[in-house]
């Protein structure tokens, strides 16, 4: 027996989804139609549960942005995703996610549960984003905000790596010269210093550390690989995690700048969503799950408690550890004015900007940092093979006296 995940049409044409067990798809059909219902589509659920990985923030814009000018411009929906998923210049595998999504429309699922069955796939801002706009009728205007919303991260995201190139760069050749340093030159002097008596302890060590890189560099290969899939394994550990999530923003300096950024995601999302005309309650619950730090977003459970309770909002995000105090006072004046969507609109604004000089300078500090540290290296390597031939001409020139 397999377990089988369908949608069924009733009498009414209303779609029904849910799970049965059948030998096969024809016996599912079979027990559905006893029952007075039409198989629509049924998976099992191994190959339900097969999906793509989450869609990156380009390819959401592309697609709410296709979406949005396609119903704009008066094709129904249907026909905008067929549009769509018949494009050429789109990865086959999202060109399949679209059709799916496109068969079920067809039967008469709304676009949000259609986009919510394909699993990880769509975030859950994006599903309910259009979800509200079904209720609300104007799916092409949200669909442009959402590509509006997504290419502003997706921006952001480019950002920070384009910035973080020139410090990867440096960190390589750190490492490309510690190995050309203990591996090829310093082997040079062993004949030097084995002529010496007693070595400083600092070229004992540097000497060992060459010896070891020259004829033992595969165990270094095999360290580094253990150790970088042990830091995987650890910090993927939910209590690693949220420690060193409230470390890094209880930092000194950076702390304050790492704030800056989660603090501009959470308003761009909460922003966006009540703009929608979605219930500030949902809003919260899905704006924190955009966050990307577990120690912030497991305030938010007790923070969500007080405002159902009666709480302002302001009141409840000033009680946040890890948003700057920018937020809490706009959305006060929001709340006083009576205006909180478009204060949430101009502080998201205006946190986007914030974040990206924030990102300045975290790589305008992180970058002498890494030439600080290439210095000390190269110094210690200078002193420990100078301290040696130094010490012996002392030695030979108190001889000669």
């Amino acid at each position: 027996m397999a377990n089988f995940k369908y949608k069924a049409q009733d009498n009414e044409g209303k779609i029904i989804a849910g799970q049965a067990n059948a030998a096969s798809e024809n016996e599912l059909h079979e027990k559905l139609k006893s029952d007075g219902l039409k198989l629509v589509e049924a998976k099992e659920m191994a190959a339900a549960q097969r999906r793509l990985k989450r869609m990156k923030y380009d390819r959401l814009s592309d697609f709410s942005r296709n979406l949005s000018k396609l119903l704009a411009a008066g094709v129904t929906l249907v026909r905008a995703l067929k549009i769509i998923s018949d494009d050429e210049s789109i990865p086959q595998k999202e060109r399949d996610i679209y059709a799916d999504i496109l068969k079920l429309v067809r039967t008469g699922m709304p676009l949000s549960d259609a986009l919510e069955e394909e699993g990880d796939t769509f975030p859950p801002l994006f599903i309910n984003m259009i979800r509200s706009a079904e209720t609300s009728g104007n799916l092409d205007a949200t669909a442009a905000n959402m590509a509006d919303y997504y290419s502003k991260e997706y921006k952001l995201n480019q950002k920070i790596s384009s910035s973080m190139t020139y410090p990867k760069i440096l960190g390589v050749l750190i490492v490309l010269v510690v190995i050309v340093i203990m591996g090829f030159v310093l082997p040079q002097f062993d004949d030097l210093f084995a002529q010496m008596g007693t070595l400083p302890l600092p070229t004992r060590i540097l000497m060992w550390m060459s010896n070891f890189v020259a004829h033992r560099w595969y165990v270094l290969i095999f360290l580094g690989i253990v150790g970088f899939m042990a830091f995987k394994i650890i910090t993927s550990i939910p209590k690693v995690k949220y420690g060193l999530d409230w470390l890094e923003i209880h930092l000194p300096k950076i702390g304050k700048l790492r704030k800056i950024i989660y603090t501009a995601r959470f308003a761009r999302t909460l922003s966006s969503l009540y703009a929608a005309g979605i219930p500030i309650i949902t809003c919260l619950q899905i704006a924190k799950t955009t966050i990307g730090n577990s120690y912030i977003e497991s305030q938010f459970d007790n923070m969500i408690a007080r405002v159902r309770a009666g709480e302002t909002l302001s009141a409840g995000i000033d009680g946040i550890d890890g948003f700057v105090k920018k937020l809490t006072s706009s959305i006060s004046v929001g709340e006083e004015t009576g205006e909180l969507d478009s204060m949430l609109v101009s502080i998201a604004d205006q946190m986007d900007y914030d974040s990206e000089i924030a990102t300045e300078k975290l790589v305008a500090m992180l970058e002498p940092v890494m030439i600080v540290v290439m210095a000390v290296i190269v110094g210690f390597i200078m002193i420990a093979i100078i301290w040696p031939i130094y010490g012996s001409y002392q030695s030979i020139a108190n001889t000669s006296m």
